[in-house]
């Protein structure tokens, strides 16, 4: 990024106001960037194990394969997703709570006597899956809030800081030599002055 600027000592006052800013952001950046990087591996890992539970579980009950061809699914149904939403370095994150369900009214003595532990088998395997769910999305906004926090560290790092060094050194260096040749065309005229008088005496 080539940084505009002009050769004087306000634009220089400027860029170097401008640096100071990204100095002083530039280490809070770097610990926001690596606490969401901790972040998106701890809910990665946590997506994992519940995904493994999940996995678990269903291969215990599918043992039981044959009395679930009898089970009326369309007696629970999700109700509601309870989640509360909490900040993670300045990103707004959903915290899974709870499933209500919705369950239809069944005799006991029209349905196996299996029923009722087999409503509370889908309820448990549906919490569980919710839950893997609201890990995916709390994934999908820490990694997107990284990114684009790593971005900015490489804009400030690679690009803004190093640019702005290179300005106020090309300032500084210009009005250095504005300033030796100001001290040199004074020191000429005053020269040409004492010439002049030791010549007119």
């Amino acid at each position: 990024m080539a940084i505009k600027f002009q050769y004087n000592k306000i634009a220089l006052q400027s860029l170097d106001k401008q640096l100071k800013v990204r100095l002083k952001a530039l280490p809070t950046i770097k610990n926001k960037e690596a606490a969401l990087r901790m972040e998106v591996k701890n809910a990665k890992d946590k997506t994992k194990e519940l995904q493994q539970n999940l996995a678990q579980k269903k291969d215990t009950y599918s043992a039981e394969s044959g009395i679930w061809n009898e089970f009326n699914h369309d007696l629970i149904k999700i109700d509601e997703v309870i989640t509360t939403t909490t900040k993670i370095a300045g990103v707004p994150i959903p915290i899974f709570q709870d499933v209500i369900f919705h369950q239809k009214e069944f005799s006991l003595f029209d349905k196996p006597k299996w029923f009722p532990h087999g409503i509370s088998i889908v309820k448990e395997l549906t919490k569980i899956a919710t839950e893997i769910e609201i890990f995916q999305q709390k994934v999908l906004l820490l990694d997107h809030a990284r990114k684009k926090t790593t971005q900015k560290v490489n804009l400030y790092e690679k690009v803004q800081i190093p640019g702005y060094e290179d300005a106020i050194r090309k300032i500084k260096r210009f009005l250095e030599d504005e300033e030796n040749l100001s001290k040199s065309a004074q020191k000429i005229v005053k020269n040409r002055h004492q010439k002049q008088e030791e010549e007119s005496k």
